[in-house]
């Protein structure tokens, strides 16, 4: 593991409009080998990148907040501008990120969202209400943050410049929130150099063992390292472990933590309705707020403790915000959308992508089509990194798909090789399965054997996920002409 690294916190951080409109940072001149967005993601993709790396090639310089300070410095401190929502977690940042900016863009909170990976586009990453960066300001911020870093003389790797990019953006949009999500842990993350209004702790699982520990609890440190002094922490309800060390934690630090289900009143149950179908329904008692009987407008039993971590976040911010109206909240959440997560994006034949990659995200993925999809028979297409915990994931699979085919993602390094997966499966299970060498073949194999009432589910990897959602935008824009 790192060494622990000493954290300064710069800039409360803590008012709701950004005062640095016009203050942008001063630009360096343009570089000249990036003039195009293309030629700015080839920059971005030529630095290291842990997303990409095997394991081998990361050591314990790879996480290092020094390094990240300077760039931030040399870039004029941007951080120290934002008002911002931090989250760390195993499982579910990104449907709490989602949900959170749907309610804060519901009450008129201009929202930005820095998360990752992304799925199609790299823009994702940064947001707005929603929509990506343009293509023109991505290269510009591009071409800024790595001239600033080669005149530092910072060989910084490809996500701390995506960082730096994101919080330039959203000082210079004058962004009213920032939502911040963590790439890795938390305490070494290139964003911890926030100081947030709120630091969020979403599920925590077996993930990373090989950078974050062995253990739930040495994970769970490593975690709530975004805690700060005097900041206020949120939790949905951990394992015992789990729930020891961040309590441990925060008073080492400094701060009150909360956790959903035993400091804050909630509960959740599952309906159907006749407009919403199947889907889950929470009920929270905020300091300022009563959330009751609150659809979650995303699919699976465990989205209602990522909806309540949301509504908690929400009842903690809006707190004397004459914005924060319930009508509005109710109406934002509504609205939530998460790509790639038990996401629908194909009819005939059905196609569902989840970008499930650890064991127990597997396992809610599997529980939560049972419960939320109905469907004859269940096709599952698999791919995922070699570096994670494969059998786990496996046994989980084996748990919900009638059918597998084992494929990987074509720009992936890490990717296990199907038939690796195929021979760990079937001496597993004991069941027969089949390779592709590409998502297209997979999904081909798959289509030929569904019916009108089967489904084919995509998952393990977001990188498989991605390219599936890839190729059929491209058939759907191909029957468009």
């Amino acid at each position: 593991m790192a060494t622990t690294q000493k954290i300064k916190n710069t800039g409360s951080g803590d008012s709701k409009k950004s005062t640095r409109k016009n203050k942008r940072v001063k630009a360096p001149s343009s570089g000249a080998a990036i003039r195009t967005f293309p030629s700015a993601v080839k920059a971005l993709l030529s630095r290291p990148n842990v997303e990409r790396l095997r394991p081998a090639r990361i050591t314990t310089d790879t996480f290092k907040l020094d390094r990240m300070a300077a760039l931030l410095a040399a870039l004029g401190n941007p951080q120290q501008d934002l008002h911002a929502v931090h989250i760390a977690g195993t499982i579910g940042k990104g449907s709490t990120v989602a949900m959170m900016q749907s309610m804060l863009r519901g009450c008129g909170w201009t929202t930005g969202t820095y998360t990752s990976p992304h799925l199609i586009d790299i823009r994702e990453r940064i947001a707005i209400n929603g929509e990506p960066i343009s293509t023109s300001a991505f290269t510009e911020l591009t071409r800024q943050v790595t001239k600033a870093a080669d005149e530092a003389s910072l060989d910084v790797s490809f996500f701390e410049l995506v960082t730096a990019m994101s919080w330039l953006h959203f000082v210079e949009e004058a962004t009213d929130i920032a939502i911040i999500e963590t790439g890795l842990g938390g305490r070494l993350d290139a964003t911890n150099l926030i100081v947030p209004s709120v630091s969020l702790i979403t599920k925590i699982e077996f993930d990373h063992q090989h950078l974050l520990g062995n253990t739930l609890g040495e994970i769970a440190r490593e975690k709530a390292g975004i805690f700060k002094p005097g900041i206020p922490a949120l939790s949905v309800k951990q394992a015992p472990e789990v729930e020891a060390v961040l309590r441990e934690v925060a008073e080492e630090v400094g701060t009150e933590l909360r956790i959903i289900g035993k400091d804050i009143d909630f509960s959740s149950r599952f309906c159907v309705t006749d407009d919403l179908g199947a889907h889950m329904r929470v009920c929270l008692l905020g300091d300022r707020t009563h959330y009751m009987h609150l659809p979650v407008p995303l699919s699976g039993s465990h989205q209602a403790d990522n909806c309540a971590l949301a509504l908690a976040a929400m009842d903690m911010l809006g707190n004397g915000a004459e914005e924060f109206k319930e009508s509005s909240i109710f109406r934002g959440l509504a609205t939530t959308k998460n790509p790639g997560r038990m996401d629908m994006i194909w009819k005939q034949p059905r196609v569902l992508v989840d970008g499930a990659h650890n064991p127990a995200s597997m396992q809610a993925l599997m529980k939560g089509i049972g419960s939320h999809v109905q469907f004859d028979s269940m096709i599952c297409i698999f791919g995922c990194n070699a570096d994670k915990d494969v059998e786990a994931n496996l046994k989980a699979l084996s748990l919900g798909g009638d059918k597998i085919i084992f494929t990987k993602a074509s720009d992936q390094p890490r990717a296990a090789e199907p038939e690796d997966l195929a021979k760990k499966f079937e001496k597993l299970s004991g069941r027969l399965c089949q390779t592709a060498g590409s998502i297209r073949e997979a999904i081909s194999i798959a289509s030929q054997a569904t019916g009108r009432e089967d489904l084919i589910c995509v998952t393990g990897s977001f990188y498989l996920v991605g390219e599936t959602m890839a190729m059929f935008e491209q058939i759907k824009a191909a029957r468009a002409k």
